[in-house]
């Protein structure tokens, strides 16, 4: 039996262990956790950049971060690129998103018949420019919010989330059986603040959370070293509040995974379960504190890993070990539609998850770049198989893990000779889409283009900065 519709159900910020069903001895997912025993799992699942505004980029146009050129948080998708939105829409299909897009504004034709409930980019679509100054690198006063803003209760966000949830629910129950159509579901939680509702926060109340990870290697690294002094949310943390911020992610994930419960229950409920795929994705993971750092925008796999959920007609029930990226949802899109497309001709280019559950391709490599705030220069991530690759542009140190040994990346295998040949394979898989020190140039100087375009270093610099986008 062949899906009739498509439902793609987004967070934001998700690591991709913060599941039961991946193993995580404290955080209870149970909606989560049944789609994943229906359907298929991916454990290797990456965003394409661990930052939110170049993924979703990503994610609507199946293409890479430097062929979008949506390099950072002030550097957002308007519709430059033709999306899987423009696709369905022109072919007449119905496609609606209810909630976050981080994308410019409701003014460009971003390709959705109808956006309800949307969050674009602020301060009029600029988003956060102050991300664009990297050389030299100023300081971020707004990380000391993180720590502050820790524990039970509602925000702006869970509130949203809440509304995402029920207009969702609502609008499932109320479209037309008869055509097909394609939903996109966008959840803000577990982004920080580290706030969740009281009884989602009191599943983690008496539980100690886990250790994070210690990594004294990372003052070793002079970008990594660089990131954690901007990004220096670690250091206004004490032991107390460290806790209760964790305890505040656990419990917007189960907050979360609520919220994906009343969707897929009116799902159910309107009779279309059967005739649906649903796909569950988020943008970016989030670090927990993990090598000192919290939020994302690094290469570890708790901030450029993501959860991938795949479950419907045609979908297997297993565990898929497949590199895969948010890249790929695009053309999963348009095979579940019945778009006619080429099919990918490079291994890493976007391909069908569908096509991907029923037919594993271990060999399979996947891109992830980095180009945002905090970093004095880009760097890329490469997954084939058990390793893991991270170049950082302008001669700095690369790192080298082997994942399935190695799972924590405590031990980087980059200056041991016995790994060089491994090394030079994995830097050749990155060459093959991409000259890093090329496309870093290019980011910069179109950086530069959009600093001028702001009335440069010093008018960004007083415009509004903050941790996380306001609603509204």
């Amino acid at each position: 039996m062949k899906a009739k519709n498509f439902l793609i159900l987004c967070s934001d910020e998700h690591a991709p262990t913060a599941l039961s069903c991946r193993g995580h001895p404290i955080i209870k997912t149970p909606t989560l956790d049944s789609l994943a025993q229906r359907g298929t799992l991916f454990s290797r699942a990456y965003s394409p950049s661990p930052i939110c505004v170049p993924a979703r980029a990503c994610i609507a146009t199946g293409m890479q971060v430097h062929e979008t050129r949506c390099w950072s948080s002030a550097e957002p998708y308007y519709g430059q690129h033709r999306s899987w939105m423009h696709d369905l829409r022109d072919a007449g299909r119905k496609v609606v998103s209810i909630g976050k897009l981080h994308f410019r504004s409701g003014e460009d034709d971003n390709g959705f018949c109808e956006e309800i409930l949307p969050m674009y980019l602020t301060n009029g679509g600029k988003g956060w420019p102050q991300a664009l100054i990297r050389d030299p690198m100023p300081g971020f006063a707004e990380a000391a919010e993180l720590a502050r803003e820790v524990g039970a209760g509602e925000t702006s966000y869970t509130d949203y989330d809440r509304n995402i949830a029920s207009l969702a629910s609502k609008w499932l129950q109320d479209v037309n059986r008869e055509d097909p159509w394609t939903l996109f579901v966008s959840f803000i939680s577990p982004h920080y603040p580290l706030t969740a509702p009281q009884e989602f926060f009191d599943l983690y109340s008496d539980v100690d959370p886990p250790e994070a990870i210690d990594d004294p290697a990372v003052d070793s690294h002079p970008v990594l070293k660089e990131m954690r002094k901007f990004w220096n949310y670690d250091t206004h943390f004490d032991e107390e509040s460290r806790k209760t911020g964790m305890r505040g992610y656990y419990g917007l994930c189960s907050f979360l995974d609520h919220n994906i419960g009343q969707v897929l229950a009116a799902l159910e409920q309107s009779g279309q379960l059967d005739d649906t795929v649903v796909l569950y994705i988020s943008d970016h993971g989030e670090m927990l504190g993990n090598h000192g750092f919290w939020a994302k925008s690094v290469m570890y796999e708790d901030s450029v890993g993501v959860p991938m959920i795949l479950a419907g007609p045609g979908i297997p029930a297993a565990v898929n070990h497949t590199p895969v990226s948010l890249t790929d949802v695009a053309e999963t899109v348009r095979d579940i539609s019945g778009q006619e497309t080429e099919k990918p001709t490079a291994d890493w280019a976007s391909s069908s998850l569908v096509e991907i559950a029923n037919k594993e391709r271990p060999d399979r490599f996947v891109l992830s770049e980095y180009h945002d705030g905090g970093s004095p220069t880009g760097f890329y991530m490469i997954r084939q198989g058990d390793w893991k690759y991270v170049y950082y542009a302008d001669s700095n140190p690369t790192q080298l893990f082997n994942l399935a040994e190695d799972p924590d990346e405590l031990n980087d295998l980059s200056s041991n000779s016995e790994y060089s040949m491994q090394l030079d394979r994995m830097h050749a898989l990155l060459l093959d889409i991409l000259d890093p020190e090329a496309v870093n140039k290019q980011a910069f100087a179109d950086q530069q283009v959009t600093i001028d375009k702001n009335g440069g270093r010093e008018a960004i610099m007083q415009m509004p900065s903050f941790n996380h986008t306001p609603i509204g």
